[in-house]
């Protein structure tokens, strides 16, 4: 990446730089890192994230390459989401009061557009945008304090990942699905997925139309009522803070309303659908592939999405993501740090000043077992009644049944 600074000094501070993200430092920002470089004060990192001319893309363009060589694999996926960072004031750049999961509401922030290559072997940031609110695009003295370009204007959140989706491409990675979630769904984005010869899995709200076969839209709730019984297959799909989890899976076939331009659509379009176990919540994804997919597979697509929720200091709650508020452009990942055991103890509260010791006679404690004594049993729910089903690779794709025809009240 050498040739991505044009002068030998920003290079060294972008090396240093790196170099103390790596370190396991007590915080990470430009004040530790460059009294870990040997540094005098922090002034040369904040130069080189503020005022220094360098090629930021051409270095992102780089590191990815890289990482698509050692992560690459014909079953490689393109996550496509976003993260907030939250800001104390308006000034910085599309810093607005608006929604973001990564926050867990509306709050003072900016929001910004990722592209994440993911594989069996690990996943990696390959793109990203920052998104710039329809306010602050149209407010002059925002650009201008902001110092915002000129021939930058408002875009959507589908249309950055179709951007970067397309500059992806351009740079030659290729993988096989595009994951999203509700806001990457629209037909616009999935139009453009489906142009580049990909296929996607994109979750889809209770409430999103579809047409299940010719001239008969409906929602995705009314839709799951066409799946028989015997179409739901129980699967499970990882280890989550209660245990294993397992779901009801299934399939139905839908007619696709995203094809590209004026072909025909030949690739295979269906919707697929997941059942808690206990509750009956739904919840739903529309799919897309060029050739027929089993249903393990586009349940292990669907699943890989969480690989970036749960690898992000940003979603973990209570603790900002990047360098310090007062440090410039915070676009650095930090590295994750767990809590300490003493500091989260679920399901367990202490009273407040010191214990009262035991005294003989006492009951025993409900919290306390003893070195002799059994731990008590956990309430588990009654395990499911096993049915006799076909393997997932093996399942077919449920077909709704035929409309029958009504007699028009005209005919003689």
């Amino acid at each position: 990446m050498a040739g991505c600074f044009g002068r030998r000094e920003t290079r060294q501070a972008a090396a240093q730089l790196v170099q103390g993200l790596l370190m396991e430092l007590e915080d990470h920002n430009c004040w530790s890192i460059a009294e870990a470089a040997g540094h005098r004060g922090p002034h040369r990192l904040q130069h080189l994230l503020s005022r220094a001319v360098w090629d930021e893309q051409q270095v992102l363009d780089a590191a990815a390459a890289w990482a698509v060589s050692h992560l690459g694999d014909q079953d490689a996926v393109l996550i496509v989401d976003e993260t907030a960072d939250e800001k104390s004031s308006a000034v910085a750049v599309g810093a607005a009061r608006q929604y973001s999961g990564t926050v867990g509401g509306i709050a003072l922030c900016q929001v910004a557009v990722t592209l994440t290559f993911a594989t069996s072997r690990g996943h990696a940031l390959i793109g990203r945008a920052l998104y710039l609110p329809g306010p602050c695009a149209a407010d002059e003295e925002h650009r201008e304090l902001a110092g915002v370009p000129e021939n930058v204007m408002f875009a959507t959140k589908p249309e950055l990942a179709g951007a970067l989706l397309a500059r992806a491409h351009e740079r030659g990675t290729r993988a096989a699905f595009v994951v999203g979630d509700e806001v990457y769904s629209g037909r616009q984005l999935r139009r453009v997925i489906r142009a580049l010869g990909i296929g996607y899995v994109l979750a889809v709200r209770a409430n999103h139309a579809l047409t299940a076969s010719p001239g008969r839209t409906m929602t995705t709730a009314q839709a799951a009522r066409l799946i028989p019984r015997e179409a739901w297959h129980r699967i499970r799909t990882g280890h989550g803070s209660k245990g294993l989890r397992h779901y009801d899976w299934a399939m139905l076939e839908v007619t696709g309303d995203d094809t590209p331009g004026d072909g025909d659509d030949d690739g295979h379009c269906v919707l697929l659908a997941r059942r808690h176990r206990y509750t009956g919540t739904l919840s739903f994804y529309r799919c897309w592939t060029p050739q027929p997919v089993p249903l393990a597979r586009l349940i292990a697509v669907a699943q890989a999405r969480w690989k970036i929720g749960r690898g992000s200091p940003a979603r973990q709650a209570g603790r900002r993501p990047g360098l310090r508020p007062g440090d410039p452009l915070e676009v650095l990942a930090p590295l994750e740090r767990p809590v300490p055991a003493h500091l989260h103890i679920p399901g367990r509260r202490r009273r407040a000043g010191p214990r009262r010791p035991r005294r003989p006679g006492d009951r025993p404690d409900p919290g306390h077992h003893s070195r002799n004594a059994a731990p008590a049993a956990r309430h588990r729910h009654p395990a499911a009644p096993q049915r006799s089903r076909p393997p997932p690779a093996l399942v077919a794709v449920a077909t709704p049944p035929p409309v029958p025809s009504q007699p028009s009240p005209n005919a003689i």
